[in-house]
């Protein structure tokens, strides 16, 4: 993904619901009628926030770039006003406003206390990434001042560290380029209506780096590689013979009953806290045979139970 695909490093810095505050005067006179959907947008720069800003408005959703936190619930409120005509509200926040960004969190318990349903989608990429992007526009990082890029791109990524524990959805976008990731967008936002939980199931092969983006990570190498089997090794998971030798080995169907098992006990866990997507990423050793079988039948199981899966192959044709 370059840059310029995706936002230039200059700048850097489902169903609706219903208003329950109780009296109508809560929430600071917002009426009781349908409150906008709210989606914040953050992450790092040069990671490709203007690229999913833009995704959403040509979703049909109102976008605000970089605005100052503390004006997010009086942006709620005005979009609650509108009688149905700003339904959906994206608002990208960044460290172009930096001074303003101390009130996020203030903001975020704000929105909680009038009972406001909000998601936080944190765009995230590799050092490397984010350090080719910026030289490639000859632009400095917002935040390194008299020092490196890459000196900006710590003291921004410590900045953002809290924000992005709290994100619902984390997306790298270090090896996406900027159709990539918008089809993640799509993926994610461009259903009418918004399932209880979103899975995407990832495989990747442990030689190419873990993904950042993981909320939760299964290792197939307990199992035999099917690159050792010269008539598999051209192959991948997805061939009906390879995953038939990854599913006799000892181990392989009892693993998927339980990681299945134990899956369906974290979902009702995530349903119950409110959180809307998962990334599971299960790999093996090249992301090419073992992590490939599974991850298609596991994101089967899930489909099957309910949870809208997208199935992503990281790392499958690197070889």
């Amino acid at each position: 993904m370059n840059v310029n695909e995706h936002e230039e490093p200059q700048d850097q810095g489902g169903e609706e619901a219903q208003v329950s505050t109780g009296a109508p005067a809560d929430a600071a006179g917002v009426p009781e009628a349908a409150i906008p959907e709210l989606v914040i947008i953050s992450g790092m720069s040069g990671a490709g926030r203007s690229t999913a800003a833009k995704c959403l408005e040509d979703l049909g959703w109102f976008v605000v770039d970089n605005l100052p936190p503390a004006l997010i619930p009086t942006m709620v409120e005005l979009g609650a006003r509108s009688q149905g005509n700003v339904a959906r509200i994206a608002v990208v926040v960044d460290v172009r406003g930096r001074r303003f960004f101390d009130n996020l969190r203030e903001s975020l318990a704000d929105l909680a206390a009038k009972h406001v349903t909000r998601r936080i989608v944190f765009l995230e990429s590799s050092d490397e990434a984010l350090v080719r992007r910026f030289e490639s526009v000859r632009r400095p990082h917002p935040l390194q001042g008299d020092g490196r890029i890459v000196d900006g791109i710590d003291a921004e990524r410590e900045l953002l560290r809290e924000l992005r524990g709290d994100a619902d959805l984390v997306i790298d976008t270090s090896s996406l380029n900027v159709h990539e990731l918008r089809a993640k967008m799509d993926a994610q936002f461009a259903g009418e209506e918004e399932p209880e939980l979103r899975a995407t199931v990832m495989s990747f092969g442990f030689k190419y780096g873990l993904p950042v983006d993981a909320d939760l990570v299964a290792d197939m190498r307990f199992l035999p590689n099917p690159h050792w089997v010269p008539e598999l090794r051209p192959f991948t998971g997805l061939n009906e013979e390879v995953s038939a030798y990854v599913f006799n080995q000892p181990g392989a169907k009892e693993f998927l009953d339980r990681y299945a098992e134990l899956l369906r006990l974290i979902a009702a866990g995530y349903r119950r806290e409110g959180k809307r997507y998962v990334t599971i990423a299960i790999g093996c050793t090249g992301g090419k045979h073992r992590s490939v079988a599974t991850s298609e039948k596991l994101a089967a199981r899930l489909a099957a139970e309910g949870v809208e899966t997208v199935v992503v192959h990281r790392d499958m044709g690197r070889e």
